[in-house]
């Protein structure tokens, strides 16, 4: 009896096996070179299957590719577009959000390195491309979300706000959210959001605000006239229109009257 138990735990085990070695020539089958299948009939190889990358490389997707290490130059594509990403769907949208998030996340990881590491981070305007797609893709999911709101209710189902001051009288744009105290009951929301300003020594920081912004204005446009009057002297023959797009705020026929606009030539 003993051994007929024995014989059929032995049977029981073969049959696994070459059930086992069948699904695994099912799976050979059905998995392609390049996509990973989820399978159901070979739990033990879930883990050997599954990838959300090409390239599974753990904690170290925060850095870049070993290649790319010490190199003073590496090249890199131009930011997303708004009319391209204008075709995209809402799906690859999504994706194409989190790979750029990753990339960035890469990036700013490099940056630090190589900081630590007293070493030049090279081109670090991949990362200003990267934050560039990412406000562009960000503004044409606003806008679809717009388009639907306003379609189906009539409004833009964005949070409202409005300009009011802040404690040193400078304007900026104030969100409004939902609280479940009321307003008027709401001690802390009176205490961090004191709209208006007032007093001597608010008044004089506006004042001297005021006159900062005009003087940075004024030596920018002085700046503008002098660079245009450099130019009219030394390129005689120089094409205004250009001159004028490049400088708009610039009167050129008044930069024409000054003398250190004119070079060592006879005039025309």
């Amino acid at each position: 009896m003993a051994a007929l138990m024995k014989a059929m735990h032995v049977s029981k085990n073969v049959n696994n096996i070459t059930k086992l070695f069948t699904n695994l020539y099912l799976t050979q089958r059905v998995i392609t070179p390049s996509k990973y299948v989820f399978l159901r009939s070979t739990p033990a190889l879930h883990c050997a299957f599954i990838h959300i990358t090409p390239d599974y490389r753990d904690l170290m997707e925060f850095f870049d590719e070993s290649k790319n290490w010490g190199q003073n130059e590496v090249k890199a594509g131009r930011s997303w577009r708004k009319d391209e990403l204008r075709l995209k769907s809402n799906s690859d949208l999504h994706k194409l959000w989190y790979v750029l998030l990753k990339e960035r996340n890469m990036l700013m990881t490099m940056e630090e390195a190589s900081k630590r590491e007293s070493e030049i981070f090279p081109n670090p305007e991949r990362l200003d491309k990267v934050e560039n797609s990412m406000n562009n893709l960000e503004s044409i999911v606003r806008e679809r979300n717009r388009a639907y709101h306003m379609l189906e209710t009539g409004e833009t189902g964005e949070r409202p706000g409005k300009l009011v001051y802040n404690r040193l009288g400078l304007r900026f744009y104030h969100r409004m959210r939902q609280y479940i105290i009321p307003k008027f009951m709401n001690r802390k929301w009176h205490k961090w959001h004191l709209f208006g300003f007032g007093g001597r020594a608010t008044r004089r920081f506006l004042r001297l605000y005021r006159e900062k912004l005009w003087n940075a204005k004024r030596r920018t446009r002085n700046r503008d006239r002098n660079r245009v009057a450099v130019l009219m002297r030394k390129f005689p023959n120089l094409d205004l229109e250009a001159v004028k797009e490049q400088f708009p705020n610039v009167d050129i026929e008044a930069i024409k009257t000054l003398k250190k606009a004119r070079g060592h030539h006879l005039p025309e």
